[in-house]
């Protein structure tokens, strides 16, 4: 069985048609729907006439008029899958649904059933159209993703702003961006700040606040004020052409159940054929009143049933739907088979830093001995100023000091701080290293605290300390909670960070097993031990730059924030376009229902063409039951599909 490959790149704007997306209106591609229509309209109506005729018994309504009307009647619907049939033939693929649909309902006509073979084609036909309506609505969601594709760029050249396409434009010129366009490469905010629009990208319907000299990507719109960026990547290496290039070609990497479909429907569909030319002919010998024209409608009933389009059009559809409700909730799948794969895992290893914590040192806590506290920080940010140290920063964004105080003579004490004058006072600012070779007693409490620390002493008394840590996400505990509800049974945590410190998050986080201090091919023989375990189904969720070796190594390798991180692009299998571990749970969830919807057409479809199939070969069907088992089976499965869509995952 053959079915035409749902190819999102047939989904580029059309560009031809002078459509402007943010008009909200698509003129030419609703006139080309209404056109698709209009053949199965006219079939429709004449079916129905005909109908009446036949009814009523009207005197004139027969013979040559009535063969001739109902030809009539098939050709708008029936020509077209008739001369798709003879095309596949010539191309030496004989046993396709156009072939099946063809000989059936010929078949009708040669024996006198003109009614039914107008109908088995026209059904047939509305249902194609039906598909095709379910196909579109499943790529809505991924549409958005497409739609970011940045038509031009605003270039600094030449002393003025020029419009060029995002192609011809090098890393390191300059970009302007106005209120309402997209930022079509990725690049460095030179402006101070930016409000940007990131939901098509990140499936985030919240502004994101960018400041100067922070990363911009592709795809992002401008929502408050004009904007200038130094473009840093070419157009074909930017996040937004990757995220379409994987998108793209999310359905060519098929699940094994639609595999297996696909597989099962070529050598189903031959043997189908061979059974009713079967039934047609072998009664003969069988039974005494063999009539050949009621065998031969038996066969061709025999044939419209097992047509099997409800299977080959709805598993595709139900991978798709799930691929395009993950893009929807900013979770992009690498194909359908990892959707299949994330329905399977039941242990989650994951990264520390930048995955359950922000990766950015914030002040956790102020401890100061006789001083005030204001006072005392003015004096550290004093020493601080000049250092672009992670700590230097995150003690600089300390908000109720005047920052006033200037420091000088500032030295550094190799791997133990800074010594320096501030006010005519003796500074001294760093581990308790630098403390006891300056004779500074320290409190015994500090020996305590797993974080990182800075320890201030002025005019030789020892004066406070700060302690500096890395943040938890927001959604961080709710994470891990979440997993444990829909049955995740082990949780790991493997950090390169101190292992004092993996362990207090690990804590905090009710994570039962973690180990720190780990580098990268230590990560990956934690996880390839788990893996020895043939029941371990192991997810990895990481930052995706350091952990790629373990990414590629476990069953389902999950990036967080990959629009920043090229390997997180290359070698993860699911990348979590937020930095918020949450929608790992809802990426589960998401799976999980594509796998029920999908099962749920398999055993729709089989039950119903099986019942029916015996019906048909005893002679209890006729072909109106038999295009409900194929049409209408396949629209029951195509509706269940586009559930999907609808689904919402908390």
């Amino acid at each position: 069985m053959k079915k035409k490959k749902i190819n999102l790149r047939d989904l580029k704007p059309d560009s031809d048609n002078g459509h402007s997306h943010d008009d909200g209106h698509n003129h030419g591609k609703s006139s080309s729907q209404f056109n698709a229509y209009i053949p199965a309209v006219i079939s429709f109506t004449m079916l129905i006439v005909g109908i009446g005729l036949d009814y009523f018994d009207v005197s004139f309504f027969k013979d040559w008029l009535r063969i001739i009307w109902y030809t009539i009647a098939y050709l708008p619907v029936g020509f077209p899958v008739v001369k798709e049939g003879w095309e596949s033939i010539k191309k030496g693929d004989v046993f396709t649904e156009f072939f099946l649909m063809s000989i059936a309902t010929i078949g009708a006509f040669i024996i006198g059933e003109y009614p039914e073979g107008v109908a088995v084609m026209l059904f047939y036909a509305v249902g194609e159209l039906f598909q095709n309506a379910a196909v579109n609505r499943a790529k809505g969601n991924i549409q958005a993703l497409l739609d970011v594709r940045p038509k031009e760029a605003n270039v600094f050249r030449n002393g003025d702003y020029i419009s060029v396409s995002p192609e011809s434009v090098e890393i390191g010129e300059k970009i302007q961006i106005r209120v309402g366009e997209k930022i079509p490469l990725d690049g460095i905010l030179l402006s101070e700040k930016a409000s940007l629009n990131t939901a098509a990208l990140t499936g985030e319907s919240k502004p994101d606040i960018i400041n100067k000299k922070s990363k911009v990507y592709a795809g992002s719109i401008n929502l408050e004020s004009v904007i200038e960026v130094e473009v840093t990547s070419k157009f074909e290496d930017s996040s937004i052409a990757r995220i379409l290039d994987l998108v793209q070609n999310a359905t060519a990497r098929k699940s094994k159940t639609e595999l297996f479909i696909r597989k099962f429907a070529r050598i189903y569909t031959p043997i189908v054929v061979f059974l009713a030319i079967g039934l047609t002919f072998l009664p003969y010998f069988f039974v005494d009143d063999y009539v050949f024209r009621d065998w031969l409608y038996r066969a061709l009933i025999f044939l419209v049933i097992s047509c099997p389009c409800a299977l080959v059009i709805s598993i595709p559809l139900g991978y798709f739907g799930g691929l395009g409700a993950a893009s929807k909730n900013g979770i992009l799948f690498k194909g359908a088979s990892f959707l299949d794969a994330m329905t399977q895992i039941n242990t989650l290893v994951m990264d520390k830093t930048g995955t359950v914590t922000k990766g950015v040192f914030k002040i956790k806590s102020i401890k100061t001995f006789d001083w005030d506290e204001e006072e005392f920080m003015n004096y550290l940010m004093a020493m601080e100023k000049q250092s672009t140290h992670p700590i230097a920063k995150a003690i600089m964004e300390y908000q109720k000091g005047t920052n006033n105080f200037e420091a000088q003579d500032v030295s550094e004490v190799a791997g133990k701080g800074l010594k320096g004058i501030v006010n005519g006072k003796t500074v001294l600012v760093g581990n308790k290293a630098l403390m006891t070779l300056n004779d500074i007693d320290v409190p015994t409490e500090t020996e305590s605290i797993v974080e990182s620390i800075v320890l201030v002493a002025i005019d030789n008394q020892f004066a406070g300390y700060v302690v500096i840590a890395d943040e938890l996400k927001e959604d961080a505990k709710e994470t891990i909670s979440s997993l444990h509800q829909v049955g995740i049974k082990k949780i790991m945590m493997l950090s390169g960070d101190k292992d004092s410190i993996t362990q207090q998050v690990a804590k905090e986080l009710n994570i039962e097993k973690a180990k720190g201090g780990l580098l990268p091919e230590d990560k990956l023989k934690e996880v390839e031990i788990l893996k020895k375990n043939p029941e371990n189904k192991v997810a990895f969720i990481g930052d995706g730059i350091n952990d790629a070796p373990v990414l590629a190594a476990s069953n389902v390798g999950i990036a967080m924030g990959g629009l920043g991180s090229d390997v997180a692009i290359e070698t993860a299998d699911v990348i979590i376009q937020t930095d918020q571990p949450s929608k790992v749970v809802r990426a589960i969830k998401i799976s999980r229902s594509t796998r029920k919807v999908v099962w749920q057409n398999i055993i729709l479809a089989f039950g119903v063409k099986v019942i029916v199939l015996i019906l048909g070969a005893g002679g209890l069907a006729t072909m109106w039951e038999a295009v409900f088992a194929d049409v209408g089976v396949a629209l029951l499965a195509i509706l269940n599909a586009v559930r999907l869509q609808k689904m919402k995952w908390s």
